[in-house]
């Protein structure tokens, strides 16, 4: 990786966003690690001294675990904020130019939804960053709940004047979408700001010692999750007609597992509604529901990742825009699936089967479905390695940059 990222001019999509919005998910998916490895009694989530305690006190394994998990996050964390700093100089160059123009009279105006997804995705990352390296941090959180709810209800109404700026020209004006066009799941990318943003604004749900802050939060998680759920069943439904009568889009293809990401965010979502609830509100969940809950969720995810993988070999992707083809901005929503994967499975491992008593935490069967989860996070490492070499190395690959069609939703 180059020193700085270069400039890629009339080249750049804002779906270079999703670049930084998978470095982002990978340091979350670090910190599961520490979410279900490390002790944190009386608290949701561990923070700075419940991790130093669990080095001073544990074994090599323990120590090397949190050395890895915190270098992870900290790598992550500081690429997730330098992709994200270079798309939003760039994003601000390109807004203005006939590229943009064009991308906003076609389908593909969804993909400006890129930008609130990061950021959304950039809040949650500060937020991590705080827990595991900053010292007290849990004695003036509650202060910063507020100031958080804020910054998420900023990105959420960024990303509903955009949603709103898409469907006020096709709806009104009409004649600006095309059906044929939209054989793919790109009209999901809104979806999935929309859930990410809900995710951040369900956080003090779980987190906060006030009922009101935590009511509050629940009102606001709930109508993001609402409107993701009810945005994505429609563009869900819309893009499985156009395949089915025209194919799925080539570019596209990594779209069609664009839901595995949606599903793993709104399932966070949920289980945190769910333990403020019961902290707060005297709602209770039984173990058995969350398990029933989140395999359900697993098992829509899987059966989309075998559909994505499927398509994706049938047009031979991999070579054609993974290899010394043509190169694709969208390739980089492949990441999305496989961090979302890894997060689920901790989940699905500790607040599913765990709970619930199905297998005991540490065991054999314990660490096989956890290193599955930790398989498919380096996994996406090595991809996601492999795209910023190709899109942004100092040695341009053999083939060209994919020429974009701006009525194809997801090219540039």
């Amino acid at each position: 990786m180059p020193p700085s990222l270069p400039r890629i001019g009339a080249a750049y999509s804002p779906l270079y966003f999703l670049a930084a919005l998978g470095n982002g998910g990978l340091a979350v998916a670090f910190f599961m690690m520490l979410l279900f490895w490390v002790p944190h009694p009386g608290r949701p989530v561990p923070v700075h001294e419940d991790i130093v305690a669990a080095f001073a006190g544990g074994g090599p394994a323990m120590q090397i675990m949190i050395a890895v998990a915190m270098a992870g996050i900290a790598i992550f964390a500081a690429q997730h904020i330098r992709y994200l700093v270079w798309n939003l100089r760039s994003y601000a160059a390109w807004i203005d130019s006939a590229e943009a123009a064009k991308l906003g009279a076609s389908n593909a105006e969804t993909q400006k939804l890129a930008l609130p997804l990061a950021l959304a995705m950039g809040i949650n990352v500060g937020f991590v960053l705080g827990l595991v390296f900053v010292p007290g941090l849990w004695r003036v959180v509650e202060y910063l709940f507020p100031a958080a709810l804020l910054a998420f209800l900023a990105v959420g109404a960024l990303a509903l004047r955009q949603i709103g700026d898409f469907l006020g020209r096709v709806l009104v004006r009409g004649g600006g979408f095309s059906h044929a066009a939209n054989n793919s799941y790109a009209q999901l990318l809104p979806a999935f700001a929309l859930s990410m943003i809900g995710v951040g604004l369900a956080a003090p749900v779980a987190m906060s010692a006030s009922p009101t802050v935590a009511g509050l939060a629940m009102v606001l998680s709930t109508f993001f999750l609402v409107a993701a759920a009810l945005y994505g069943l429609v563009a869900l439904i819309l893009g499985v007609h156009a395949m089915m009568e025209h194919g799925a889009a080539e570019e596209a293809a990594p779209t069609l597992m664009i839901v595995i990401p949606i599903l793993t965010v709104l399932g966070i979502l949920t289980l945190r509604q769910q333990h403020g609830l019961h902290i707060h509100f005297g709602v209770d969940t039984a173990p058995g529901e969350t398990l029933a809950f989140l395999g359900m969720l697993l098992s829509v995810q899987v059966l989309f990742g075998l559909l994505g993988l499927l398509v994706l070999r049938r047009q031979g992707y991999v070579g054609k825009y993974l290899g010394a083809g043509q190169k694709s901005p969208g390739s980089y929503a492949l990441i999305c699936p496989g961090v979302a994967l890894s997060v689920m499975l901790h989940f699905f491992t500790n607040k599913g089967l765990v709970a619930a008593g199905v297998i005991g935490r540490f065991g054999v069967a314990y660490w096989v479905s956890s290193g599955l989860a930790v398989a498919f996070m380096l996994a996406t490492i090595g991809l996601l390695v492999w795209l910023n070499r190709q899109h942004f190395g100092t040695r341009e690959p053999a083939g060209p940059r994919v020429t974009p069609d701006p009525a194809v939703p997801y090219q540039r």
